[in-house]
């Protein structure tokens, strides 16, 4: 991945916007978005604070890095129209970026499928994404049951904001998935249950075991992972209210 900065983006009549901030580019990637070759962008800050996110060069300002000039993360998306599919904006947390839409559009006018990684903490965003035609695919990160947001993100939330923007997405008409990354002295297996009843007749929930790598709270640097067996056994049960729930590791 390609470290980067803030950057200034062309909208779909060709206008520079300003505001983006990119932490990083992924050239080419075969798993972010399922069934098509995407680049991954990664957008610099995130309003959660998740002791165990891997990617704490994108949370934390500390690690924040210089990077690629935009005009060459422009560049390269330009020159690969007709040769990649998608691109998967991710972050960090793309949503509390102001000229998201801008730079959507800019993806959408150049034929570009879209997926958006989020934590569903802005429901007024994500709906003018939706409304606007801008995404084609939503992942939203669902950190665990309602009661413990403010364990799991170390932030004040919104837990009407959360409910809102998962029926917003199961509404869509969209592609989408859910998806909880499993640490085991966070979650229990009756919190996995809570969060299934939360996304009741969902179409698609992955279950994401906790790897230790690099992480925002050095403490979890030796956390273990949960067993696949007791995940399996946890899937089994999650799948009686939904249409898919699948296994997978994080990379």
């Amino acid at each position: 991945m390609e470290q980067g900065k803030t950057t200034g983006i062309f909208d779909a009549e060709g206008l520079q916007i300003s505001g983006m901030k990119i932490g990083g580019l992924q050239r080419v990637s075969f798993i972010d978005y399922p069934g098509e070759i995407c680049a991954v962008v990664f957008c610099q800050g995130c309003n959660f604070r998740c002791s165990y996110c891997h990617n704490p060069e994108l949370v934390n300002p500390v690690l924040y890095t210089e990077c690629n000039p935009e005009a060459e993360i422009l560049s390269f998306l330009e020159k690969r129209v007709g040769r990649l599919d998608a691109v998967t904006v991710t972050g960090g947390e793309p949503t509390i970026q102001k000229d998201l839409p801008s730079f959507l559009a800019w993806l959408k006018c150049r034929g570009y499928l879209v997926k958006l990684d989020t934590n569903g903490s802005m429901p007024v965003v994500l709906k003018q994404l939706i409304g606007e035609k801008l995404v084609d695919y939503i992942a939203m990160d669902i950190k665990g049951p309602l009661e413990k947001y403010g364990e799991i993100t170390r932030v004040p939330f919104s837990p009407d904001d959360i409910q809102e923007t998962i029926q917003l997405i199961m509404n869509s008409g969209l592609k989408y998935e859910f998806r909880t990354t499993v640490v085991d002295s966070l979650l229990t297996e009756e919190d996995l249950l809570a969060v299934g009843r939360l996304i009741s007749g969902a179409r698609r929930y992955v279950l994401q075991p906790f790897v230790s790598s690099k992480v925002l709270d050095i403490r979890y640097l030796n956390a273990k992972p949960i067993p696949m067996e007791i995940l399996e056994k946890i899937r089994i049960k999650l799948e009686k209210n939904m249409d898919s729930v699948i296994l997978r590791h994080q990379e």
